[in-house]
């Protein structure tokens, strides 16, 4: 089973110059200084016209100019299994009908969202974080596929409204893979503009690699066998992922990671 095709995109210089009214040049270099996943390897294919443009704001100009503490983040396709259950709650692990809960590794996810206004960031209060993945297995909830029919069940799906810090919490697991898909999770926020008008946000995030095969090596993940697909292989993380790749360490038994993000709206 597959995503569809990427929608989404890191913005051109020239939109983000027309988003943020002239504070371009700041945010680029915001999204070069702040962002940890640009220090990981390059994906395969063309840069997308913002990452051409990074290393020429590192200069003099970037450097007398205030960064915004939030990092602007590419928007990606939401893919086949979007649904709008409307599952306010933070452990998305069980299915609500059963109360099963799904076998994996914890995983304590933690979103801090920012409205981005010129060069300042402010803390976006009241935006709605859905979340959805797949099983360690690779299988989704409310979903029919080839390979599964989940209709009903809705394990691994929920949301949060961010609170006045601008963040939204979740206890769900590491997610597993499937085939022609690197390991992501799904996220939609949902907010309102200045304007006053709907405004939707979906991207996806990804994990490191070396990271993954360490949790996929384990139970119950293991009993899939190895994947078939890694990072720089998946057309939608080309599309942007390295700036979506989640930074996880693990306590103990439970895997934490926090992902900043910045919303121009």
């Amino acid at each position: 089973m597959n995503d569809d095709a990427p929608i989404g995109r890191i913005l051109s210089r020239r939109e983000v110059l027309a988003l943020l009214g002239g504070s371009g040049v700041a945010l680029l270099a915001a999204c070069s200084v702040s962002d940890p996943a640009t220090s990981s390897p390059s994906a395969t294919g063309q840069p997308a016209a913002s990452e051409a443009a990074s290393p020429a704001t590192t200069g003099s100009a970037a450097s007398t100019a205030a960064l915004p503490a939030c990092v602007v983040r590419p928007a990606l396709t939401d893919g086949p299994y979007f649904v709008d259950e409307k599952l306010d709650r933070s452990d998305v692990r069980s299915d609500p009908a059963s109360g099963s809960v799904k076998p994996g590794a914890i995983l304590a996810l933690t979103f801090n969202v920012s409205r981005v206004s010129g060069v300042a960031c402010t803390a976006l209060a009241g935006a709605t974080v859905d979340i959805w993945h797949c099983d360690a297995l690779g299988v989704y909830s409310d979903a029919q596929d080839p390979g599964f029919n989940t209709k009903g069940q809705k394990f691994l799906r929920g949301y949060q409204t961010t609170d006045a810090s601008g963040r939204a919490g979740f206890t769900t697991i590491y997610p597993g893979w499937y085939q022609g898909r690197a390991v992501h999770i799904h996220f939609k926020i949902r907010t309102t503009s200045k304007s006053g008008a709907a405004a939707d946000f979906t991207s996806q995030l990804f994990f490191d690699d070396a990271f993954t095969d360490q949790i996929h090596a384990e139970a119950p993940y293991s009993q899939k066998g190895r994947r078939t697909l890694r990072n720089e292989g998946d057309g939608i993380y080309r599309g942007g992922g390295t700036r979506l790749v989640l930074d996880v360490a693990r306590s103990g038994a439970v895997h934490a990671g926090t992902f900043d993000i910045g919303l121009a709206i």
